[in-house]
């Protein structure tokens, strides 16, 4: 990674906190995307119970400094279904995909943050609860915690657990990817039909970055929105405000701030349609990107040499940044967030026309072959970038 990026306090691969959590256990397995245990909850040999925490990152800076710039409150909404769904998905790559206890965790700068962001965020998050359940995924919202903790916590923070039950027989084993199998992505971005417009594919992953690359110093003049520790030279360096307007009339902050897209209501039909057993592995592309997919395998070449077309906003990211794009493809998911591995090519093709017909684009982007290393090559503008464990 680049000084730049490891300066600013943030790393792609997290090392140090894989390294702390290496005697955690793991586990009835391990190679999988979330943790599942034996059925605690229910004392059936043949149930699982799944369990996942995760939030929403730094992204909740970018709507409080949006909110201070033009006063909108509702830039929150988003942010809870932030998440929720990078909590959801992750266990969606298992192979749950309904009946979800969800619970949040905000803590606050009372300060700083008003009642009616707590509320934004709330009633953004139950209105997409509901329009996920819609679809058929039973997810029951719990309440949770909100907490005023001003000498923690400098604006606001907002995460989440949830927990689900389901049949042992059903679960989908990340570790499954060996050589032979086809990679079929699925966009992160686009005008999906269960989403409020273009989203810009974002996500929940890269926003220190996002940030401090795009927007000027004129942010330097919300002291509460950097790390006193960070290196100044690292702090702002960019030349936009959040209010200027770069795509489709859309301004670069609301941008930024798309919502995390669940891909559940796409994979529960995929389940129903195609069959579960039919899918080797998912693998949720968020921390670490294209190389996300190393923590689950070993000694195969992962090859994506037909990326979906990358969208406005990583593009954008880029050339203002200068960032290497190895770098880029580490740190973001660059269009592509979830990946589907199968065995042959007409499964892939149904995957495909059922993500489209949810307006979500998708193709079949690589390959799985032998190797006496553990590698991820991606292939973009005529380059080739290779990610090792």
């Amino acid at each position: 990674m680049s000084d730049k990026y490891l300066k600013r306090g943030v790393s792609a691969k997290k090392e140090d906190v894989h390294k702390a959590i290496s005697n955690i256990s793991q586990g009835l397995y391990t190679n999988i995307f979330c943790k599942v245990f034996p059925d605690a909850l229910g004392g059936d040999a043949d149930w699982v119970n799944l369990m996942s925490s995760d939030g929403s990152g730094t992204k909740s800076i970018i709507a409080y400094l949006y909110w201070k710039e033009t006063g909108d409150s509702s830039v929150f909404r988003g942010i809870g279904q932030d998440a929720l769904v990078m909590n959801l998905d992750d266990m969606a790559c298992v192979g749950a995909i309904d009946k979800f206890l969800f619970t949040s965790i905000i803590n606050r700068n009372k300060h700083r943050i008003p009642g009616e962001i707590i509320k934004e965020i709330i009633d953004g998050t139950q209105e997409y609860i509901e329009k996920l359940n819609s679809y058929g995924l039973e997810i029951i919202y719990t309440g949770g915690e909100t907490a005023d903790v001003g000498d923690v916590v400098r604006t606001i923070s907002v995460d989440a657990s949830m927990v689900a039950r389901m049949k042992k027989s059903d679960i989908i084993q990340t570790g499954n990817i060996k050589a032979g199998q086809i990679i079929v992505g699925l966009a992160s971005y686009g005008n999906c039909v269960y989403e409020n417009g273009y989203n810009s594919g974002m996500g929940s992953n890269g926003l220190t970055s996002a940030r401090h690359d795009l927007l000027s110093s004129h942010y330097i003049s919300y002291p509460e929105s950097i790390e006193s520790l960070v290196d100044t030279s690292v702090q702002y360096t960019g030349n936009h405000k959040l209010t200027d307007k770069v795509y489709q009339d859309i301004t670069l902050g609301k941008l930024i701030l798309s919502p995390t897209m669940s891909y559940t209501p796409i994979l529960k039909r995929i389940f129903n349609e195609i069959g579960r057993e039919k899918l080797d592995s998912i693998v949720h592309c968020t921390g670490g990107g294209a190389s996300k997919v190393l923590h689950f395998v070993d000694k195969v070449k992962i090859v994506k040499d037909h990326y979906l077309p990358i969208p406005f906003l990583f593009d954008f990211i880029q050339k203002e940044s200068q960032t290497d794009w190895k770098e880029m493809f580490q740190v973001f998911n660059m269009g592509t967030r979830l990946e589907i591995y199968i065995e042959n090519e007409l499964i892939a093709n149904e995957i495909i026309a059922i993500s489209k017909s949810f307006g979500i684009d998708a193709q079949i982007m690589g390959r799985v072959e032998e190797s006496n290393i553990t590698e991820v090559l991606v292939h973009h503008n005529n380059a080739e970038y290779t990610y090792r464990k």
